[in-house]
Formats: structure tokens, sequence, C-alpha cells
């Protein structure tokens, strides 16, 4: 099952596709809903799946990236946030804010939280992830080498695009994840590369903080991040799930 979160007639609505259509739904696919239609896929505006109360990200958390950036193998996972205003959705703009030069993708899976997930084993964490989504972990390189922490770095407006739908029917355990720059590929790795799986991830943060329903958790980029400039389209590309696709300017 596919959720999208679409403008249609003027409003926001919640719904569930397929290769050809979306059934519109009458609340927050975490809620008891209803189907209220069918509009045809093409005709959809896709907007950011789900707007999260935050966004929990992973660092150095795929072997060949903690090698590509000389950092030892953590011994436990090492997170930062991203802001919710930070969200961006399929065929978004990326902004490069005036005077930042270096400006790179990090292509990422992310977990989208079903329910109120507090305290839970990495077992239990399955039950409690609705699916997963493509993401962009935008990072200005050099105000994260220059402030020595991550947040201002990662947390300008449009630096978190997600989408383009929560995928619910998907194993995160071993899927192909690329990044491509103006058609190029960039990055290349499986998720089997993980340092922490998804369920260890959402298991280890929950004990930290409650995780409510929305919330995405990125898990991670693999080697190949590299910088974008004005003009370049960057895609990401995951197995099973799709393609996240937004202009930079």
């Amino acid at each position: 099952m596919r959720v999208v979160r679409i403008w249609q007639d003027e409003d926001v609505r919640y719904g569930l596709a397929d290769e050809s259509t979306v059934t519109l739904i009458s609340d927050e696919p975490f809620a008891a809903w209803e189907a209220e239609g069918i509009v045809p896929l093409s005709k959809a505006q896709l907007l950011a799946p789900v707007i999260p109360t935050k966004i929990v990200c992973v660092g150095v958390n795929y072997r060949g990236h903690a090698a590509e950036m000389g950092h030892e193998l953590p011994h436990e996972p090492v997170i930062f946030m991203k802001p919710p205003t930070a969200i961006n959705g399929p065929q978004g703009e990326i902004r490069l804010p005036e005077g930042i030069e270096v400006v790179d993708y990090e292509a990422e899976l992310a977990a989208v939280i079903g329910r109120r997930t507090h305290m839970v084993r990495p077992d239990e964490a399955v039950s409690h992830v609705l699916g997963f989504l493509c993401a962009n972990d935008v990072t200005s390189r050099e105000l994260q080498k220059r402030d020595g922490q991550w947040t201002r770095a990662k947390g300008f407006d449009t630096f978190c695009p997600v989408g383009p739908w929560v995928e619910t029917d998907v194993d995160p355990m071993d899927l192909t994840i690329e990044s491509l720059l103006n058609g190029e590929v960039k990055q290349s790795a499986r998720t089997s590369d993980m340092i922490f799986n998804v369920y260890e991830l959402v298991s280890f943060i929950s004990g930290i903080m409650t995780l409510l329903p929305g919330d995405i958790v990125l898990t991670g980029t693999p080697q190949g991040v590299g910088p974008m400039k004005r003009g370049d389209v960057v895609e990401v590309r995951i197995e099973g799930i799709g393609s996240l696709v937004n202009r930079v300017v």
C-alpha cells in the first residue's frame, strides 16, 4: 500500500495509491478512515506524504560512508534532528541559502512511525512503523565543518525532501539505494550495509524520546555524497519504494 498526501480540489487530502489511481480517505492514515472517492494518480499533485512533529536523523550509519568520511564505526547510533519546517515534497525545490557555496545531497531510507512509540524493543518496533519513503538529508557541508555540530547545516527550509509516498509493503533490510545528480548515479549501495538496522534505530530513539504517528526517522546515507549547485536535479531511488526528484534553485 502506498500512502500519499495530495493537493485536491483546493484542499490537502490523504489517499492510498496504486499504479494509476488514488483512493481518497476521510482521515489521516494513522486513524480510522473511510474511502471517499477515486482520482487519477496522473492528475494528483503529490505533497510530502506526512507532516511530522519531529525528524530524527542518524549519522555515520553505513560502513562505506564511515570509511569515506574517515570515521570509526560508532558503538551506538549517532542521532541529530532536523526541524519539521525543513520538510520538502516530491518535485519540490531545494533552495540554497545565500552565501552558502557547498551543499551536498545525501540519499537515505526513511521510516514513518505509525503509532505512539516509547521504549520498544527492536522486534516490537516492526509493528510501530507505518512504512518507508525516500529522503534526501540535504547538508551545508561548510556550515557543518564551521559549527562543529549539525543543526544549522541541515536545518534550512526545504532541506529534507521526502516521498514520493509511504510504502507499507516493503522489507527495509536489504534494498538498493541510489542518488542521481542530473541523471548520473552518484551513490549506490544496499541498506544491508547499515551498521544499525531500521528497527534497531527506532528502538534506540524510542528510549530517548517518544515517537508519534507521522514522525520520520532518517537512517543514514551511504558513500558517494557530493555537492549540488543551482539548476541541478537530484534524485533518490530506493528499490521497492520509488523515486524522489527535486530541483536545486
